[in-house]
């Protein structure tokens, strides 16, 4: 039951960014508590209302991601961290590749697990920052079918136009998602590079038979 509950947390947490609720609507100092709760409030409204994500159809969940990823993620910051020190030697190119086939690997992963995103209660916790503070910790619980799953979010302050609170890192059962990552992708690139590893995610991404 533990697993499923997680499963499905993660599936929350990796369409979380698409919102369908505009962005430009919100003040750009909404608080990173607010933020979340927002973020993970819309997309169970949208889990609950729109049969098709709910039966896991992962195009649309990418097209999702795709329009409101960038307001509420620092991707790029995210996939760098995953790949390691490697990020700096990849090329332009090899850099949005990276970023495009993690992106869809993670949809990929938990797109199953939507189907069961129902009637979560989500909870917050109160954010221990200060107010200069560019970087912080945001701490969330969901719980449903008499289990708890604790949610960390590590979010940075941006500055200048589109200035707000961006997601990079988050936390499910005491596991960072970017450092589980990045022991995986180091053992491809160790042996086949920066476009082995590429090539790695494209095939899996293939077999999963949801690339667009």
């Amino acid at each position: 039951m533990k697993q499923t509950l997680l499963r499905q947390t993660l599936a929350l947490l990796v369409v979380a960014v698409a919102s369908l609720a505009p962005p430009m609507a919100y003040a750009e100092d909404e608080a990173p508590d607010v933020l979340i709760k927002r973020l993970l409030s819309d997309v169970q409204e949208t889990v609950k209302n729109d049969k098709t994500v709910r039966a896991g159809d992962t195009t649309k969940m990418v097209a999702l991601v795709d329009a409101r990823i960038m307001p509420n993620v620092n991707f790029q910051r995210m996939t760098a961290a995953a790949v390691g020190p490697a990020w700096n030697q990849a090329s332009p190119e090899q850099q949005q590749r990276l970023q495009q086939e993690f992106k869809i690997l993670l949809v990929n992963a938990y797109a199953g697990a939507l189907t069961q995103l129902k009637d979560q209660t989500i909870s917050m916790k109160p954010v221990k920052a200060a107010a200069e503070d560019k970087e912080v910790v945001v701490r969330a619980e969901i719980k449903g079918g008499g289990e708890t799953v604790q949610l960390d979010y590590r979010l940075e302050k941006t500055p200048g136009l589109g200035a707000g609170w961006r997601i990079f890192n988050l936390k499910v059962m005491g596991v960072w998602l970017v450092e589980t990552y990045r022991s995986q992708f180091a053992q491809e690139m160790s042996s086949k590079g920066v476009d082995g590893l590429i090539g790695t995610l494209t095939e899996r991404n293939k077999a999963n038979g949801k690339k667009v």
